[in-house]
This record gives structure tokens, sequence and C-alpha cells, in this order.
């Protein structure tokens, strides 16, 4: 998070207050238990809602904060609910964002019942779609039909090979046509989702604009106090923090926690907005925005909860679909959010795309190529099961 002036000012001080040890600060910043849900998906549990279930909980959902509660009935169903205490209310005041994670949670669900040999049965919101904002009535219903000529998801084999970029990509190497064709085309084959527009580019025009609104909308999120504070104090650093609420924004890694130890980053120094901690993260995360040499975006015709949901399950596969081919994946969601300090970048760039509303642009990403990533934290799925 600090840039390398703030490290060659500060960071060997802090070093070698800690003893010199990078090798300590290395066991320290073990996050093993937060990642052990990737790891326990492979276990059988039992029982097949669980199994899959198991899988759908390692969905991606903003700001990691995994708003999805599940409630067993019977022998063959469950019903999907969301936690309301796990929304962004100010990042993300319509809660169609969060609407969107529980629409990926559900597409892993199915993929994973698939591969046991069930056929899903999800109605969306049986009580009704909720209005300007998510309640407390039921997500989905879904029902389990054991049905052997299920077709199963060629996507499914990357679930738990799916990451999210966070690391600067090379800008110099685009996705090439043919691999963000294939990238496309993989991820939207899937009956129901015919209506929803995926479109990418490389085009350097293109690319340079939407890095320029990229870089705006994440200046006017990060300079609203509201939002700064939200995001701020959703920031995880270090492993116990991790460890302690495997959720949120998560910074880990031996240097991180120097920072933390020293009290050079906390969660009340990135919510000082002006402070050095503030604005190593607008540049840190300014250097990932202007690393981007191919972007993708994706469009619903209209903007209904049932859309949302839907477009979940496109997030998702093409996520999937970019682990498939070998590419780096990351949302970029500022420019997309509604509340009034954004309507101008927003406006924009549904301009520049020609939609119209109530069509919307669910999702825009940055692809590129860079290292390996390590699996995000994750709260276990017997945390997410309604008793």
């Amino acid at each position: 998070m600090f840039s390398r002036r703030a490290l060659l000012v500060t960071g060997g001080a802090s070093i070698l207050v800690l003893g010199g040890s990078y090798a300590a600060l290395s066991a320290m910043s073990n996050i093993a238990p937060a990642q052990e849900p990737w790891r326990r998906a492979t276990q059988g549990l039992g029982d097949p809602r669980l199994n899959a279930a198991a899988y759908a909980i390692l969905a991606p959902s903003p700001h990691n904060l995994q708003p999805w509660m599940i409630r067993l009935e019977g022998d063959d169903s469950l019903t999907l609910f969301c936690d309301l205490d796990r929304r962004l209310p100010e990042t993300d005041p319509p809660d169609r964002q969060t609407t969107i994670g529980l629409g990926a949670f559900l597409e892993l669900l199915r993929q994973a019942a698939a591969e046991q040999g069930h056929r899903l049965y999800i109605t969306p919101f049986p009580e009704g779609e909720p209005g300007e904002r998510l309640d407390d009535r039921p997500i989905a219903h879904v029902r389990f039909v054991e049905d052997a000529s299920v077709e199963r998801d060629a996507l499914f084999g990357y679930a738990l090979k799916r990451r999210t970029a966070r690391r600067k990509f090379d800008p110099g190497r685009p996705v090439p046509p043919d691999r963000l064709a294939a990238l496309m085309d993989i991820s939207n084959a899937l009956p129901g989702l015919d209506a929803i527009k995926v479109d990418g580019t490389s085009q350097p025009e293109t690319v340079s604009w939407l890095r320029d609104i990229c870089r705006r909308a994440w200046e006017i999120e990060l300079r609203k106090p509201e939002t700064c504070h939200e995001s701020s104090y959703l920031t995880r650093i270090g492993a116990k923090q991790i460890n302690a609420n495997p959720d949120g924004i998560y910074l880990a890694g031996p240097m991180m926690e120097a920072y933390r130890m020293t009290g050079l980053l906390t969660q009340d120094s990135m919510d000082e907005i002006g402070s050095t901690a503030w604005e190593a993260t607008l540049s840190t995360y300014n250097g990932l925005i202007d690393s981007a040499p191919t972007f993708l975006w994706f469009t619903t015709p209209g903007n209904s909860r049932a859309e949302q949901l839907a477009s979940g399950a496109v997030w998702i596969r093409l996520q999937l679909a970019a682990a498939a081919v070998g590419v780096g994946f990351q949302p970029l969601s500022q420019v997309l959010e509604e509340y009034s300090e954004m309507v101008e970048p927003f406006a924009e760039i549904h301009d520049r795309f020609n939609v119209t509303l109530p069509g919307r642009i669910q999702g825009l990403f940055r692809l590129g190529y860079a290292g390996g990533q390590p699996p995000s934290p994750r709260w276990p799925l017997e945390s997410r099961i309604i008793t």
C-alpha cells in the first residue's frame, strides 16, 4: 500500500524495530486458516446440497463480504437469503452489486450440483422481488433433483483456480483477439443469458479512455468520506485480522505485517483523506488501473433484480473462462456505483458504449497477464448456514 518513497523513508526503520527478521514476518503472515474453505470444498459432506454449497461460498462478492446465508429444507431443497448486515450502503446503495454476488453464488451452486449428478430448479425471489434495497425475503429457493443426464459445465474445472488479480499487468501485453473472443464465447454459453451482451477491447484509444474514467471514479470514491470510511474499516491488515475476519479487503504478506505492527498502516490512517496511507492507497490502485492493456464489460437490457442475479452468473462465468484461457481478471466497479458524486462518470461510460437506461453496464473488468495469485479468505461453510 505504501509508495516506494514512503518505504525508503520509514520502512527500513520499521523492519529494524521488528528485529530485521523477514523470516519471522513471513511466518506471522500465514493466512492459511482463512483460505481453508478452498481446500475443504473438495471434501464430501454427506449431503449434495452441502457439497455444492462448499463451492458456492467461494463465489466473488463486493468487498468480499460473502452475504449469502442458506437454510436447508426437507431432504432436497435450500433457500438462499442475503445477510443484510453484509451489504455496502455507501458504495452500493441500491444493493445491485450485492445481488450480483448472490447470483454468482447460485451459478457456482448449479455447477457444483451438476458435477454430482444433480439438476437444480431455481426459483428467484419466491416471495417477490425486493424494491430499492434488498430485504429479509428469500433471494431464491433451490430444489436438488438427482439426474444422471444433467450436463456438466466445463468451466467448473476452474472453480478452485479462479482468482481476482491484485497485481499490475504487463501493459504492453494485451489479451490477443482470439483469446478474448474465446473467453467471451465460453462464458456466455448458457441458456437464458443470451440477452446479456459481453464486449471487450484492447484498442489503445478506448483502453486509454477507460483507464482515465476508472481513475477518476476511483478518486471520487476515495475522496468521499462515507465511501472511504466504509472501505477502510472493511480492510483487514495482516494475518491476525484476516484470520479473525476472513472477509473484506485483505492486505497480507510480511511487509504488511511490518506496517501494521509499527502503526504505519491502520484502518484509521487509511480513512484520513490526504494522509500518507490514503495517498498510497490511491497511488497503488491507480497503478493497477494504468497497467490494464485490455478491458471487458457486459450489459443487461434492463436492471431488474432478476437481471442482476443473471449478471452474477455471467460475472463468475467470465472469471472462470479467464482462468481457463490463462488471463488475469479484476473488476473495476467504482464507475458503475450509484450515488450523487458518481453521476457524471456513470453517465459518461454508459453514453460511450451506447447503453440507454434502464439498460445497465453490470460489470467492468481489467484483463491482462501477471503472476499467480493466492485464493481470497473465506468464512467456513458452517458459518453461512441458518440453523
